[in-house]
């Protein structure tokens, strides 16, 4: 049998090593988790946990939440209401500077309210806005950038599959961190609109002069916006006034947006709607299994490090610091940042929280609200940061002409107002705190 201590120590460079070869995620973490069950405990226990794992994790009546929202997020998109979005903020804000890609932002924060995908946030306006800004003389890496860095919209903006998911592990009222994420939601994406009028103020370049557009075609265009406005309202209204629970505002909202994939067949083009509805149902499939595989890999490395005590160790080390306890969070979010470039959102908050969160909520006393949307907002971070960043991969996918490089250097500025936003957070917790505070009870 190994020290623990020492266990823990190994694990960190295999890890990694395992990630730089380009082994997935999940079997990286859940490969070593297994191994160091083994050498600290026995093999028999690190088998059993091997067995009952797996449904351990995912047999949660909340985790039904996940693939009700990613199949609302597959409806919402066949029912073009993330183009919907963009087309009111290109006619409300093309007079500003740098209007259409200010109208990406609100288009990415309008879809990511009827999706919680980021990745499915980033395909939608990299399909819709970067081809109509680049034609406007953007400069390409900018108008990449903007859409790569409004997709990370999509896990803090509710219904966020990464807020639930968060609520879930930590035994927190996933209700209660849906309506949280909805000001900081809108906070960032003030700071990202704000953030591009300057930068289009310092480099003219970078952006065209506005473009005048009639009060007359603003209003009209409004008419764009009711199912998404139907849908954001059902969905977080009905958890936020008490009509649903989480799991059945997700049922809702899920009908709601196949509804208005029906109602909106003709955006479909020459998509026949039983093929749209195919692709909706397996594209659901496939997100679904990848997000309970990486919990069962992310779960059983988590596992390991409970084993071994490392919760119990940070808490005793944190006791002994004399720094004042915001220093202490500060620290911990601070770890978020190079852990997010190498892994993904679920794996990361797996792997930190049971570390993280007594010591932040329990020993310290901060609200657990709080904290998650701190998490949440640097876990955006590594979604546009190299070498993972999962948002300028799916991004370059779909804008096949802009090498890699340039997205992740226009994402640059955005990963600078991510911070900015999550310094008002940390400093301003009743952002985070309030809404929640004041929800129905049903």
């Amino acid at each position: 049998m190994l020290d623990p201590t020492l266990a823990v120590i190994i694990s960190i460079p295999v890890v990694l090593i395992m990630l730089s070869l380009g082994i997935p995620v999940f079997v990286s973490l859940g490969l070593t988790g297994f191994l160091g069950c083994a050498v600290i405990s026995s093999w028999d226990q690190a088998l059993i946990q091997l067995k009952v794992f797996p449904y351990v994790q995912s047999a949660s009546y909340l985790m039904v939440v996940v693939p009700l929202f990613i199949i609302m997020g597959h409806f919402a998109f066949k029912a073009g209401l993330g183009r919907d979005v963009f087309t009111i903020g290109r006619k409300w804000f093309s007079r500003f500077p740098a209007g259409l890609g200010l109208a990406a932002i609100i288009g990415s924060a309008g879809f990511a309210a009827c999706s919680g995908s980021s990745v499915a946030t980033a395909a939608t306006m990299g399909a819709v806005a970067v081809p109509e800004m680049r034609s406007q003389g953007y400069d390409p890496s900018l108008a990449c950038g903007i859409v790569a860095a409004g997709g990370v919209l999509g896990i803090l903006i509710p219904p966020s599959v990464i807020l639930v998911f968060y609520g879930v592990i930590t035994d927190t009222s996933v209700g209660s961190m849906l309506v949280a994420g909805v000001i900081p939601g809108f906070l960032s994406v003030l700071i990202y609109m704000l953030g591009l009028v300057f930068l289009s103020k310092i480099e003219p370049s970078l952006a065209p002069e506005s473009v005048h557009v009639s009060w007359k075609e603003r209003f009209v265009s409004l008419k764009y916006g009711v199912g998404a406005a139907i849908l954001f309202f059902v969905v977080i209204g009905g958890i936020y006034i008490g009509w649903f629970t989480p799991t059945e505002a997700a049922a809702v909202g899920a009908f709601v947006a196949f509804v208005s994939m029906i109602v909106r067949r003709k955006t479909l083009e020459s998509e026949s709607f039983t093929s749209a509805l195919k692709e909706c149902f397996s594209s659901t499939v496939r997100t679904t299994c990848m997000v309970f595989i990486v919990i069962v890999g992310a779960g059983l490395y988590s596992y390991f490090l409970t084993l071994a005590q490392v919760p119990q160790m940070i808490s005793m080390w944190v006791a002994t610091l004399e720094f004042p306890a915001l220093a202490i969070v500060a620290m911990f979010l601070v770890i978020y940042v190079p852990l997010g470039m190498f892994l993904d959102s679920f794996s990361l908050l797996l792997v930190t929280l049971p570390i993280m969160f007594p010591v932040v909520t329990s020993q310290l006393g901060f609200s657990a609200l709080w904290f998650g949307i701190l998490s949440t907002k640097l876990c955006e971070i590594g979604l546009i940061t190299p070498p993972v960043g999962l948002n300028v991969y799916v991004l370059a996918g779909v804008v096949r002409d802009v090498p890699l490089a340039k997205i992740f250097k226009g994402c640059l500025w955005f990963v600078i107002f991510e911070l900015i936003a999550t310094a008002i957070i940390f400093f301003f917790p009743s952002i985070s705190t309030w809404l929640p505070t004041s929800m129905g009870s049903g």
